[in-house]
């Protein structure tokens, strides 16, 4: 199984983005994809979780603000990021978790900065 992901760069406050991770291979129909983040100096956190059923997860910070969706047939997981801060500058790190091993994709880095 492998993620790609892509849709990271450079924002101002206030701005928008959104992510993509396209997973191939072979994957069970029952998975959760998502996404986590690692700032400089600070420990990877969870940010969004999506079930193949559409249950998602946020983490407190970031909730009302991002929404995780995914697209099932092409085994795509998105995250859309509204009115970004500073904060929010990190690496964004896409996996996908079945059968009770987790693969992750390489990171796109988000820069929010005026």
């Amino acid at each position: 199984v492998q993620l790609q992901a892509s849709g990271g760069g450079l924002v101002q406050p206030g701005g928008s983005l959104r992510l993509s991770c396209a997973a191939s291979g072979s994957i069970f129909d029952i998975n959760v994809m998502g996404w986590y983040r690692q700032s400089p100096g600070k420990q990877r956190e969870p940010v969004a979780v999506i079930s193949n059923l559409g249950s998602t997860m946020y983490e407190d910070s970031v909730r009302g603000r991002f929404t995780v969706s995914r697209d099932n047939t092409k085994n795509t997981v998105f995250l859309q990021m509204n009115s970004l801060k500073p904060d929010d500058t990190a690496v964004y790190y896409c996996y996908l978790l079945h059968s009770g091993s987790t693969y992750w994709g390489q990171g796109t880095e988000v820069t929010v900065s005026s």
